[in-house]
């Protein structure tokens, strides 16, 4: 069996007996390991179409991460970061990075699809192209790729068991990899242009780390949007993973008003609440309420992502 096949039936066997150390990243100093899911932060990226490619280190010797290091992934996935504000989600990166150093370390990632301008997103799908309309690689959260050598279907198995992440296969050697809401799919059951995500149904609100110290801002942000011009309520709630709703500790958003105005997609990004200094060390998500809602089919209400504060 060739060395890289033999690494992913390895892999797929870890995952199935839950054995594996999510975290694989080097030695920490004073900053906490901010991803569950993490390699050993380097991360060798070509883009298909223009033979553009970083070699990059995105970690610091002291764990914290490595602007020089995202900015040149940034260039790479075609994404304007000056211009954001922010990079690539640090988290797609480091589950791209962990995913691959399990399944061929060393290798090189071939991106087919980065970052896409919602005008070029829309583009896409009026061709006839299997796009979302709201899809993630418009915030900057996913990328279609391939390994030479690796099975995708494969791949997609072994990322899809961890159910951590937005993983997707249309056949071949491609996989979707995103992070957003936990789901996997392929060219039957991906539901692209079947309206599901109209009306801001599939909005989803999700923390910029995984991990957290008791009394640190949080940056959260949205995706997932159809529409925008809906209000987010400024008080918020953060409950422990699994605790039924009603209960939890309040948290505020920044923020003037008691309804905070989301009329455009920067604003969706850049949601800042700061976590209690005594909030004990477990898992948690954070509940948001909506409080200007345009469309009967939006929710009222969704939960973050996973998030663990740190002992």
């Amino acid at each position: 069996m060739p060395t890289v096949g033999l690494i992913l039936v390895c892999l797929l066997l870890e995952l199935a007996g839950g054995t594996m150390l999510h975290d694989a990243s080097p030695a920490w100093g004073a900053e906490i390991p901010r991803f569950f899911y993490m390699g050993d932060g380097k991360l060798h990226v070509r883009n298909s179409h223009n033979g553009q490619e970083a070699n990059a280190n995105m970690l610091n010797p002291d764990g914290s991460l490595n602007e020089a290091g995202l900015a040149a992934i940034d260039a790479v996935f075609g994404f304007p970061a000056e211009e954001k504000g922010e990079h690539i989600s640090p988290r797609l990166l480091f589950m791209l990075d962990y995913f691959s150093d399990k399944a061929a370390p060393g290798k090189v990632i071939h991106l087919d699809s980065g970052y896409r301008t919602p005008t070029y997103n829309k583009k896409l799908k009026e061709s006839g192209g299997n796009v979302a309309q709201t899809s993630t690689h418009i915030d900057g959260m996913a990328i279609d790729f391939f390994i030479k050598g690796v099975d995708g279907k494969k791949l997609w198995e072994a990322i899809r068991r961890e159910n951590c992440c937005g993983v997707g296969h249309y056949g071949g050697n491609d996989v979707h990899l995103d992070s957003g809401r936990p789901r996997f799919w392929e060219a039957a059951t991906s539901k692209v242009g079947t309206g599901e995500s109209d009306f801001n149904r599939r909005i989803y609100l999700s923390t910029e780390y995984d991990r957290y110290k008791a009394g640190e801002r949080v940056r959260l942000a949205l995706s997932g949007i159809s529409h925008f011009g809906f209000g987010i309520g400024k008080q918020m709630w953060i409950t422990r993973d699994g605790v039924s709703k009603g209960e939890g500790t309040g948290i505020v958003l920044q923020g003037d008003n008691e309804c905070i105005l989301v009329g455009e997609r920067k604003t969706s990004r850049f949601l800042y609440a700061t976590l209690p200094r005594d909030l004990p060390p477990g898992r948690y998500r954070i509940r948001l309420e909506f409080c200007r809602i345009p469309f009967e089919q939006m929710p009222r209400e969704i939960l973050s992502n996973i998030l663990e504060v740190a002992g």
